[in-house]
């Protein structure tokens, strides 16, 4: 007998389909055996930063059940994930379990070929892959167990400071500085609406769009019409004139699919089209491959096997015809210049799978991301789309206003019937040059530039891989982790914007530690990291310098750094022990709090709202906490006999129409907080 000793149970009885169960016995570890102890550094400076692990309670009965049965085991074969986690599981099992005859296999799926051909070709455990994930996690707890203390001292109690979180939150912060600091510019836009100078009222519905770029013949920039006057003086003068049509442009184009998905881009396509956190699509990730739906979900690799390219291309030609095949397959390369190619890109394990085979397989959310993974992975190698575009240049007869409009026609979708990308069809009636236009009407439309809009999840993660922060198996976390601790919180649970612990505690990080939350000096050290498991650097090499940089600059800034006060002193009283009152600063914003705490744990929200629920008329609206998705969010204080809700700040007002409450939206503006109100869509109508 035979045991495989794999991360999850879920993996475990995957396998377990594949395997001769006379012959294999398949076991889990439930993750990480060993880890670094909680309540201590754990790490021996003097002994070259060698961690000083040790097993976790929970972890000991699973070790014991593991040793149970490699009793009656003849061989040992490790089957952790693939990835430098996966390989330091293996190397933490082989030490605890005190394994000598043992074997390492990967594979980059889970299925019956996979797992045999891993069983073939078994190896080593690649010692440069644990070493690369040792010198992170100890990189982690130097700096959270160093520079965390001082943030107690200096600012508040239990606040945290992460090596690549701290820089994820210095990116959120100074986006919102330059949102606070944007002065918008005004600029105004003159359209036109053009006919055909024909008989046929049929033909004459096709109504051409055109928008002004020139005046004279030279051409404008976006502020050249900065104003309401400049605007109807050009309209007032343009509108008496005759046009023709002075260039046709028509021509093909051809849209190619997007690539397979790799970790990031899965991470943001999930946030924009179903709204799923970057840890949600992680976990849901992890259950479609531990049951053998998907290929390995934690890649910067855009390769795919030639196999599942051939297997592809069969379906297309096979379930969706013949000419939506390219002539050869689509091969995507990797832009990073740390990605595996060895790796594959995440797909589906059989392209015969469709998301209506497996759809009874799945719960709600796992069927959704699988449906997209299985229709990007489809479409990749599909042919492309082509679109007919056509531009117009339209002139008034003595060449002083020339506009410009512009049509578009799909004339073979391609791989957009598998996977739609929004392309709207604007279609123009067949027009020659030098033909005479009759002009219908014209517009001017005010604008205002708009600041840069606040990080969501897919951007955030979109800065940090384009920055090289972080790496695919930690995207999710980085996200996870600003929220816990309360240093950013979800507007409209979407957009991430600051409190105002978060910019105190980024503050104080970038004016003392400007290098430990650098952007580039940040990558740098991602950089050594995949050094580190190349083989190319060793672990002292990292770690030393980082650690006595560290030290050096802590000892300097807790003579020179003065506590930063974070509260403020009011009139009122503690109605529990009669100590003054206070406002601190949590996870949430600002909160009363009695001074005389931790003897008096009085606090009360600072923030009211004098309204009446709209929906039931007796409780009052009250702001509270999602503690799960760590956001705010206002409901009835009758909750649970009313469950009115609503995600934007109430303002106090009712709407004039309906009567709803009135809210404050993202961009700042009050709007109703009834969506179908026609308050809010004639606000849109206006826009």
């Amino acid at each position: 007998m035979k045991l495989i000793i794999v991360e999850s149970p879920t993996k475990a009885r995957t396998i377990k389909k594949f395997v001769n169960q006379k012959e294999f016995d398949v076991a889990s570890c439930y993750g990480h055996i060993r880890d670094l102890p909680k309540s201590k550094f754990g790490i021996d400076v003097e002994n070259n930063f060698e961690p000083k692990y040790v097993i976790p309670i929970k972890a000991r009965k699973v070790i014991k059940e593991l040793k149970t049965k490699m009793q009656k085991a003849d061989e040992v074969i490790l089957a952790t994930d693939e990835d430098r986690e996966g390989e330091s599981i293996s190397w933490h099992l082989k030490e605890v379990l005190e394994l000598k005859n043992y074997k390492r296999i990967t594979f980059h799926e889970i299925t019956k070929e996979a797992i045999l051909q891993a069983l073939e070709n078994p190896r080593e455990i690649l010692l440069n892959l644990v070493e690369a994930q040792k010198a992170r996690r100890v990189l982690d707890r130097i700096v959270g167990y160093k520079l965390s203390p001082f943030l107690w001292e200096k600012v508040a109690r239990k606040l945290s400071a992460g090596r690549v979180q701290s820089v994820a939150l210095r990116l959120i912060v100074e986006r919102e500085k330059e949102i606070k600091d944007f002065k918008p510019q005004e600029y105004w836009t003159i359209d036109a609406q053009f006919q055909k100078l024909i008989e046929s009222e049929k033909e004459n519905k096709n109504i051409i769009t055109a928008t002004l770029f020139k005046i004279k013949g030279e051409q404008i920039d976006k502020f050249f019409v900065k104003n309401q006057k400049e605007a109807e003086r050009i309209k007032n003068s343009a509108e008496n004139k005759s046009y023709k049509i002075a260039k046709v442009d028509v021509k093909r184009v051809k849209r190619y699919p997007l690539p397979p998905f790799i970790t990031s881009t899965l991470q943001q396509t999930a946030a924009q089209k179903l709204n799923y956190p970057a840890k949600l699509t992680m976990s849901i990730a992890q259950k479609l491959y531990e049951m053998g739906f998907i290929t390995y979900h934690r890649t910067d690799s855009l390769n795919l096997s030639s196999q599942a390219i051939y297997s592809a291309r069969n379906f297309i030609k096979e379930n969706i015809g013949e000419k939506y095949i390219p002539e050869k397959p689509f091969i995507f390369k990797s832009k990073s210049k740390t990605a595996q190619e060895a790796h594959e890109a995440i797909r589906p394990t059989y392209i015969q799978n469709t998301p209506g085979k497996v759809q009874n397989k799945l719960d709600t959310k796992s069927f959704k991301l699988y449906k997209l993974i299985w229709e990007r992975f489809l479409a990749c190698q599909m042919k492309e789309a082509e679109i007919e575009q056509t531009i117009l240049e339209i002139e008034s007869d003595d060449k002083e206003f020339s506009f410009k409009g512009s049509g578009q026609t799909i004339i073979f979708d391609g791989f957009m019937k598998i996977y739609p990308i929004e392309t709207k069809e604007n279609l123009l009636p067949k027009l020659q040059k030098e033909e005479e236009l009759k002009i219908i009407k014209i517009d001017s439309k005010q604008h205002f530039t708009q600041p840069p809009p606040r990080y969501t999840e897919a951007s955030l993660i979109k800065e940090l891989e384009k920055n090289e922060i972080g790496r695919p198996s930690t995207y999710a976390t980085i996200v996870s982790i600003i929220q816990e601790r309360g240093y950013v919180t979800k507007e409209n649970n979407k957009f991430f914007k600051p409190t105002e612990l978060g910019i105190a505690v980024n503050t104080i990080l970038v004016e003392n530690f400007s290098k430990i939350v650098d952007v580039k000096f940040t990558a740098d050290m991602e950089n050594n990291l995949d050094e580190i498991a190349n083989g190319q650097k060793k672990y002292i090499e990292v770690i030393k310098p980082f650690y006595e940089y560290l030290e050096k600059e802590l000892q300097e800034k807790y003579k020179k750094v003065k506590k930063v006060n974070l509260t403020q002193k009011t009139d009122i009283k503690c109605p529990l022990c009669k100590s003054d009152i206070v406002i601190r600063i949590g996870k949430f914003g600002k909160f009363y709090a009695c001074s005389n705490f931790p003897n008096c744990k009085f606090t009360k929200d600072i923030e009211k709202i004098e309204v009446k629920c709209t929906k039931c008329g007796i409780g009052k609206i009250v702001k509270r906490i999602n503690k799960k998705r760590k956001n705010i969010f206002y409901g009835c204080s009758n909750y649970p006999k009313c469950d009115f809700i609503v995600n934007e700040k109430p303002t106090g007002e009712k709407c004039e129409k309906c009567g709803s409450l009135m809210v404050e939206a993202k961009n700042g503006k009050i709007k109703c907080s009834n969506k179908d109100c026609e308050s809010n869509k004639s606000k849109q109508l206006n826009t």
